[in-house]
């Protein structure tokens, strides 16, 4: 009788689509479920935050993911806020619960092997285009800069005589990336090659640029790195930060510290730059498993 007129609540009060009903309802009955098994005395209005606490360990015990476990606990929480506000319940027991953590899903990143073979220079057209499409590759491998970040760059931001790169980041907080000397000849060569092609720069200051003249768009970039990508590598994902990923785990493979790599991300928490540390873990298990006889 209460889920029901909760559910009729969510109808006809909150006008929630029917598809979500009908998931709190199922939820909701499975809670039910679980408490009456325990004892047929116990309902919604009598029992506390242990059972609800027992009722998660339950679900995590027979496999459900952590984003099911609190997605129950939601439709719970919602309940009881309902039961809340129309005097049903003086106490509402979800408020001492606490729902699983998420796992996050782990940085897909590209292989340095895999990596050498996209940015070999055969791979792309003679000319201005090729050129191009090739340094900014090369650029998110080498940088680790984001999407964003590249397509804001001036020629006034790379100083070839100390090899960094100025960039504006998030929350317009600049910071300096340092590059290696082929990179630096390689903006050289794309520079040359770019103001060969075009007579007039006046209109436009930007780094990279389209066939037009005009400053690139975060569209066009994206379709280049995933044509780029697919052509070596089948990871699901095949985006410009998938190579920012890339960058990182290289970086921490050949010993980078984590603060050293924040700070060439431009990580506002070291937090952030932990999740690297799981990527590369999850890597030498892996070799683990091919490699070690009892695996």
């Amino acid at each position: 009788m209460l889920i029901e007129s909760f559910l009729n609540y969510l109808r006809l009060e909150r006008n929630y689509s029917e598809r979500t009903i009908r998931s709190y309802g199922i939820d909701l009955k499975e809670f039910q479920t679980f408490f009456k098994e325990k004892s047929e005395e116990t309902d919604f209005v009598t029992l506390d935050s242990d059972l609800i606490r027992f009722w998660i360990v339950d679900m995590m015990d027979r496999g459900y993911t952590s984003t099911s476990v609190n997605r129950k606990l939601s439709a719970l929480r919602s309940f009881y806020r309902f039961l809340l506000r129309n005097g049903t319940v003086e106490i509402d027991p979800t408020l001492k619960v606490t729902g699983p953590k998420n796992k996050k899903p782990l940085p897909v990143f590209i292989k340095e092997a895999d990596m050498d073979k996209i940015i070999e220079r055969s791979n792309f057209k003679e000319g201005f285009e090729g050129c191009r499409d090739r340094l900014i590759i090369e650029m998110f491998y080498t940088t680790g800069i984001r999407l964003s970040e590249l397509i804001g760059l001036k020629d006034r931001d790379v100083d070839f005589y100390n090899s960094t790169l100025t960039v504006l980041g998030k929350r317009n907080k600049m910071r300096i990336i340092p590059f290696d000397i082929e990179l630096n000849n390689d903006i050289k060569e794309y520079i040359n090659v770019r103001d060969e092609y075009f007579t007039d720069r006046s209109k436009c200051s930007s780094l990279f640029v389209l066939k037009s003249g005009e400053t690139l768009y975060p569209l066009k970039v994206y379709n280049l790195v995933k044509r780029s990508l697919a052509k070596f590598v089948s990871v699901k994902k095949k985006s410009p930060h998938v190579l920012r990923h890339t960058f990182a785990t290289s970086m921490l493979n050949h010993d980078a510290s984590l603060e050293a790599i924040k700070e060439l991300l431009g990580h506002e928490s070291l937090e952030t730059t932990q999740v690297y540390t799981h990527t590369t873990f999850e890597e030498l298990k892996k070799v683990y498993e091919q490699a070690h006889p009892r695996a």
